[in-house]
């Protein structure tokens, strides 16, 4: 463990973050643009925030499942696609929610992993009930859809990132390279853990997943 706060605490550890990251971003635009251009502006959104959060590994998911030329789908993939989507919301909460936590109110651990859990579910909440409401669904079923849905996949998430984030760098400050750090390696573990998750919730009909990018509209064109 000291050895791992002692990598991140150098700032060689964000340089090297954002020399695997930025181009990664780079290849999913230029991918998004000229190939996937078909694929609905939330999961652009979803892929855009996945990869920003978690560099060449975010890249790869959607890689494998989230293009049109992929060979097949599968449970597999779909549990991929499904994760994503749970991590792109429940990323931005977190980042708000620490920002805030730490960089306004100075809070202690306790109350800083509270508020950021809470900003995770409300974002990742919003983010499925949305699209859910704009598909047809009345606003009750939305919300009680997404409470059966999500909050096993939120929950395990949200425990694994923020107690990774306090593990690795609880007190430090946003002046602190560890607290960005911690942040990078915190995302990225809280979207492995969640992955299980989702793969459950898919093969046993809780949630539906994400759409086959080969079949969303235009996906020949």
């Amino acid at each position: 463990m000291e050895y791992l706060v002692s990598v991140i605490s150098s700032p060689w550890f964000l340089v090297a973050w954002a020399g695997l990251t930025i181009p990664s971003l780079a290849i999913l635009a230029r991918d998004l643009s000229r190939n996937n251009a078909h694929l609905m502006s939330l999961m652009k959104l979803v892929w855009g925030l996945t990869v920003l959060y978690s560099g060449p590994l975010g890249l790869w998911i959607y890689w494998l499942t989230g293009r049109k030329e992929i060979a097949t789908d599968s449970l597999f993939r779909r549990a991929f696609r499904s994760v994503a989507h749970c991590y792109s919301g429940c990323g931005m909460g977190e980042i708000i929610g620490l920002l805030l936590a730490v960089g306004v109110l100075a809070l202690g651990n306790l109350w800083t992993a509270a508020i950021t859990f809470a900003f995770a579910y409300i974002a990742g909440f919003v983010l499925t009930v949305g699209p859910l409401v704009q598909g047809g669904e009345s606003f009750g079923k939305a919300v009680w859809d997404a409470v059966l849905s999500e909050t096993p996949s939120i929950t395990m998430m949200e425990i694994v990132a923020i107690g990774v984030d306090l593990t690795l760098a609880g007190g430090a400050g946003l002046g602190d390279i560890r607290f960005w750090s911690s942040l990078i390696v915190s995302l990225t573990c809280g979207l492995v853990a969640a992955y299980p998750i989702n793969l459950l919730l898919l093969h046993y009909g809780v949630k539906e997943g994400m759409m086959d990018p080969r079949h969303t509209r235009h996906a020949h064109g």
